[in-house]
């Protein structure tokens, strides 16, 4: 060993620390997982939490995950919009062109009705299972256009 090498070592200080045996497995666990001692991982793992920019890097770290957060929420709030204004042109629609039918015809219909609904349910199933989901299918940079008047 050079004599640098041996004069860094002395510099170093042992102490005793108490781990309890679930650290200890993980600390043993990591340092045979990076083929590194145990007391390296240790002394790195000391310096970071004391270190001054440890609540820098941790807040840092916030952060990120809390920009990810809003963008999830950004494209929730999108996607809901979408359903929300999908939904009611439907049911404008429908309503606007949907006749009222006679008792006997309404009955055949209200029967047909839950067979179309099962189908509705299974298709819709289908597609959520294996898409293509529809937020994919709208591009988020379409300008909003003037509403036609027949819209409202």
């Amino acid at each position: 060993m050079t004599e640098r090498t041996t004069s860094a070592r002395k510099k170093k200080a042992q102490i005793s620390v108490y781990l309890d045996p679930g650290v200890m497995a993980m600390l043993a666990d990591y340092a045979a997982r990076r083929d590194q001692p145990q007391s390296m991982i240790a002394e790195a793992a000391i310096a970071s939490f004391l270190s001054p920019d440890a609540a820098e890097r941790r807040e840092a770290v916030i952060v990120k995950r809390l920009d990810q957060i809003d963008r999830r929420m950004t494209r929730l709030e999108r996607d809901m919009g979408i359903a929300i204004e999908s939904l009611a042109v439907f049911i404008k629609y429908w309503v606007a062109t949907t006749p009222a039918l006679p008792e006997p015809a309404a009955q055949a219909a209200r029967a047909k009705a839950g067979e179309r609904y099962d189908q509705f349910v299974t298709a819709l199933g289908r597609r959520l299972a294996k898409g293509p989901k529809l937020r994919h299918e709208i591009s988020e940079d379409v300008e909003p256009t003037l509403e036609r008047k027949d819209d409202d």
